[in-house]
């Protein structure tokens, strides 16, 4: 995993996964450095991420008191148990139904959850995190928040885009990506991450973003983009786009045999006999 730190208040911790046909897509967890530390999900269910290790590189495991849970996917849960064990005071911000869906796998501890929904905050010490439902989310129990002392929004999968290159993945800054680039990898991730934006009127989805426009976020950090900052007024107009954006359809199983042919190495040229073995 690759660490950076976004001022005073945050570390990013980066890691990529490649996607065969879409491209590089970004997977975030971060610290927001509070009186009371929150770590921002837990990273990939993937073995060998060394999540905890590289948030100790960054802050002091023991002295984790939060983890916000922003939704239970797995891409968002992966070292959540370990870093249970490793910050003995933490306490997982999650929904009753996010709590339910983990329950399924592995049930978390009663006394170490904190159950907040939208519109709910969270008193962290030296901030308020003000909770709130993304305008896009792919699980119903996401609940992304704002830090009220630098306005810096946290939004799950919201706003995420698949890049083109590894580079661009795991990149410090959005601004990299060319902005072409940026708009058509948000609409097609907002169609792969919540196909029902197809189904859904346009006045109602950006009507469904108002307590984000409300607050008036001057950085947005998603699970799934490289840190943003000024973009707000852009990524919303976006968001006026997405119903309108061509549906994703993903391979079928002929697609898939054609993927995996492309991926199996080529036969050995066959050697002939040369004069001199005659």
């Amino acid at each position: 995993m690759l660490t950076h730190r976004l001022g005073r208040d945050v570390t990013v911790l980066n890691d990529c996964l490649p996607i065969p046909g879409i491209g590089f897509l970004t997977v975030n967890a971060f610290v927001l450095h509070a009186a009371e530390p929150v770590v921002v999900d837990t990273g990939l269910s993937l073995p060998d991420r060394g999540f905890v290790d590289a948030l100790g590189s960054v802050v002091d495991v023991a002295d984790v008191r939060w983890i916000w849970l922003t939704h239970p996917d797995r891409d968002h849960t992966g070292a959540l148990f370990e870093l249970l064990a490793a910050a003995p005071e933490a306490r997982v911000v999650t929904t009753f139904l996010g709590a339910g869906i983990m329950s399924t796998e592995r049930p978390l501890p009663t006394d170490r959850v904190h159950l907040l929904n939208p519109g709910q905050s969270l008193d962290v010490g030296d901030r308020t995190l003000v909770g709130f439902r993304p305008p896009l989310f792919d699980n119903p129990a996401t609940v992304g928040f704002v830090d009220t002392a630098t306005r810096t929004c946290f939004s799950s999968d919201c706003f995420g885009a698949p890049m083109p290159s590894v580079d661009l993945a795991t990149c410090d800054d959005v601004a990299a990506v060319p902005a072409d680039d940026l708009r058509t990898g948000q609409l097609l991730w907002a169609t792969v991450d919540s196909p029902w934006v197809h189904m859904i009127d346009p006045a109602v989805l950006l009507g469904s973003a108002g307590p984000l426009r409300a607050m008036d976020p001057g950085r947005i950090l998603s699970t799934h983009l490289p840190p943003s900052t000024g973009r707000g007024p852009e990524f919303l107009d976006m968001l006026a786009a997405a119903p309108g954006a061509d549906p994703f359809i993903g391979p079928d199983q002929r697609g898939l045999e054609q993927m995996l042919a492309g991926f199996e190495p080529t036969a050995a040229p066959t050697v002939q006999p040369s004069a001199m073995s005659r």
